[in-house]
């Protein structure tokens, strides 16, 4: 059975009271974009993005959301019901206007930066309709998340299937000695630490701050993973990935750059990094980025290496499209007994002392302030001449 969609929506902005206009506009600028990922580095607030993704993943919407989009355009399905994906939630739970199935119509009539207007279910340029979708309402992602969850058995099936699949094929490659580009910086009997810009990874990388700083380990950001080390203020020693999802200022930081490779040599933002003048080396390897990074630190005899941010279960690959896992399950195996994952370490941990113990702690210390000048002829009489001061400026 088909949801029924309602016909009355609240858009952004909206008070409560306001749900009954059902007449209400959304106007804003046109950005364009087939991958959410590329797209997002040049959205602003106030703008509407128009993405063609279909199951809409957790990270990306995420960043969507914090580009400040008002709405946010789907010419796909942003929930194929193929497995429960979480991010269309997100960016209705922080009050941006989701509009679903859109259709290609809106690549196809609309460019950057054009003014238009969404009323309801539809794509306005001018008084001229675009496109017409489905607003995705909390109620009717729900009913969607249900409906996915009923599928996971199958996927898992599949998954499973396609990871077997590739093991025996790739294991020559990944597990008996297998071929890493020199490097210049020293890992071997360092610790490591690999960045990957996946969930969580801010909060994370915020509890990790005291680690980084006492232990010194050598950091690795994977893509993105680089650009989150410099937002938290650290500088990565070694950025390792395709490179379409790093900044230039990333690339440029000083960081030795490996650029994952396809198994003929081809790299994806080879024509990019040229044109900055950045010198890197190739890594040709059928695995993951993160898997490379892992491996890298392995081979060159790293003490520890702590994951962040790393992928590790179904719902998380099926997010970055990956149908099977064969390169990170052998990698794992291989570095496994060097591996701590800090995956979630944020929620697992939080200092942050209860509000009954502040008063104490002030306290205790007036205590022990007032017992040291009592015990010291000389603290009294400089605590006398504090005193005798402060009750004269404040007329006592």
């Amino acid at each position: 059975m088909t949801p029924t969609v309602p016909t009355r929506i609240r858009l952004p902005g909206q008070r409560d009271d306001d749900r009954r206009d059902n007449t209400a506009t959304l106007n804003g600028t046109a950005q364009l974009g087939k991958r959410t990922k590329h797209l997002v580095k040049r959205l602003k607030p106030g703008d509407i993005a128009i993405i063609d993704h279909e199951d809409i993943d957790r990270v990306s919407a995420e960043t969507l959301v914090a580009s400040g989009v008002k709405a946010v355009v789907n010419a796909a399905s942003s929930i194929s019901g193929r497995y429960p994906n979480i991010g269309p939630g997100i960016i209705v739970d922080a009050g941006v206007l989701l509009l679903d199935e859109a259709g290609q119509a809106v690549f196809d009539d609309l460019e950057d930066n054009l003014p238009i207007s969404l009323k309801q279910d539809t794509v306005y340029l001018k008084d001229k309709a675009i496109a017409t979708g489905t607003v995705l309402t909390k109620e009717l992602i729900e009913q969607k998340l249900e409906a996915a969850e009923e599928t996971l058995d199958t996927q898992m099936e599949q998954f499973v299937t396609n990871t077997v699949e590739y093991i025996d094929r790739q294991k020559g490659e990944l597990i008996f000695d297998p071929w890493v580009p020199p490097i210049t910086t020293e890992i071997r009997k360092k610790q490591v630490l690999v960045v990957v810009r996946g969930y969580d990874y801010r909060e994370d990388l915020n509890m990790l701050r005291p680690y980084i700083r006492e232990m010194h380990p050598v950091l690795i950001g994977v893509d993105g993973g680089a650009d989150a080390l410099l937002e938290s203020g650290f500088k990565p020693h070694i950025i390792i990935g395709d490179m379409d999802s790093v900044s230039d200022k990333a690339l440029l930081c000083g960081a030795e750059v490996i650029a994952h490779a396809f198994e003929d040599g081809t790299v994806t933002a080879s024509e990019h990094m040229e044109e900055l003048g950045l010198a890197y080396t190739k890594w040709p390897l059928p695995a993951t980025s993160e898997d490379l990074a892992l491996l890298l630190a392995w081979v060159k005899k790293a003490d520890l290496i702590v994951a962040l941010g790393t992928h590790s279960n179904l719902v998380e690959y099926l997010d970055k499209g990956r149908s099977g896992m064969a390169s990170s399950f052998l990698i794992r195996l291989k570095v496994g007994t060097k591996l701590v994952d800090a995956k979630g370490v944020s929620k697992l941990y939080r200092a942050t002392p209860p509000a009954w113990q502040i008063p104490v702690i002030v306290l205790s210390f007036l205590a022990v302030l007032i017992i040291v000048i009592a015990a010291s002829p000389p603290l009294r009489e400089i605590f006398t001449v504090i005193w005798l001061n402060l009750r004269f400026w404040l007329g006592i």
